[in-house]
């Protein structure tokens, strides 16, 4: 990490410049998705393709049948919020962290036992 970073990531207690504080908050969070990343890569290192790759397909695609499958008109939002999250930060990993995200957003919004509050209820404990 160089001596900038770092200086970056230095929060003075007293420091009132939220400005400074985003762009802090922007860095962590860079430096914790490089991190994500260089352990994904060091548990699942990149192998020279000897199969057919997977069947292209769109984000749009993804996110109607994400929706179809939740089952309920609040999952269906959390798919769109979900795959609309996933789209954005796909660039910065490599595809097979993407599709275990995918993956892992699958499961969630089939989790029988996950039932998200219906809008106007009370919320979950």
């Amino acid at each position: 990490m160089t001596d900038w970073m770092r200086a970056l990531l230095v929060v003075d207690p007293d420091q009132r410049d939220w400005e400074d504080l985003e762009q802090r908050a922007a860095v962590s969070r860079a430096l914790r998705l490089g991190r994500d990343v260089a352990a994904f890569e060091a548990r699942w290192p990149e192998t020279e393709a000897q199969e057919a790759p997977a069947p292209a397909f769109t984000w749009a695609q993804l996110e109607r049948q994400l929706a179809d499958l939740a089952g309920c008109p609040v999952k269906a939002e959390m798919a769109r919020d979900l795959v609309s999250a996933t789209r954005k930060m796909s660039r910065f990993k490599p595809p097979e962290m993407v599709l275990r995200e995918i993956l892992c957003m699958t499961w969630a919004l089939l989790d029988e036992g996950f039932q998200p509050p219906q809008e106007g209820s009370a919320e979950m404990p």
